[in-house]
């Protein structure tokens, strides 16, 4: 077998800090906490001990993984953050926790989450389509979730908006495990020629 082309030790996260309706995304969101522990893959993620997040962290934290949560100064309430955590990073603003979380990780995994969930994927999904990282990107698609979101990114790739390559930056899987080895494997995107400053 191969050596994997990434390897990954510290993911970030980005889920609901709700915890739904869907009772299978809600036990899917601790397994995957549990395995990245047993795999030793670090977690970061939004510092939040409420919803999926919450359940991802427990599942790190009840199976010996580490954390790492990385919270703005408005939300670190005793009702919000989680105070279990092995590092808690406290930022000035959203802006900076993101930035902060893409420098702690080497590779990131969105969950079922809503408005906040969508809008850190897209923007890491972004950074890398720009060339300013290439970490691996997952969308786990439990209980079909995603469904829908999937088939509107091909139908903007059906009417030539988006750019088939940069699709597939977004690697999609409804099993935690099957993605992971996507993420491992995949070959990163290469740094766009006007991104190069060392190119004439």
């Amino acid at each position: 077998m191969s050596k994997a082309l990434n390897k990954i030790e510290n993911l970030a996260v980005f889920c609901a800090s709700s915890d739904g309706n869907d009772e299978h995304i809600f036990l899917t969101a601790y397994e995957v906490g549990k395995k990245m522990a047993e795999k030793n893959i670090g977690l970061v993620y939004g510092g939040s001990k409420l919803g999926l997040m919450g359940q991802v962290a427990r599942g790190v934290m009840e199976h010996g993984g580490q954390t790492t949560g990385v919270i703005p100064d408005f939300l670190k309430t005793k009702e919000v953050v989680h105070t279990g955590l092995d590092k808690l990073i406290t930022t000035n603003d959203m802006h900076e926790r993101k930035l902060t979380m893409n420098e702690l990780s080497d590779s990131f995994l969105a969950l079922p989450g809503g408005f906040g969930t969508f809008e850190e994927l897209f923007e890491i999904v972004t950074w890398a389509q720009l060339g300013l990282h290439r970490k691996p990107i997952g969308l786990l698609n439990i209980n079909g979730f995603y469904d829908d979101l999937v088939k509107m990114l091909n139908k903007m790739c059906e009417k030539e908006l988006l750019k088939k390559e940069n699709l597939e930056i977004l690697l999609v899987a409804d099993n935690f495990e099957e993605l992971l080895e996507k993420m491992m494997n995949i070959e990163p995107k290469p740094v766009p020629k006007w991104m190069n400053k060392n190119q004439t």
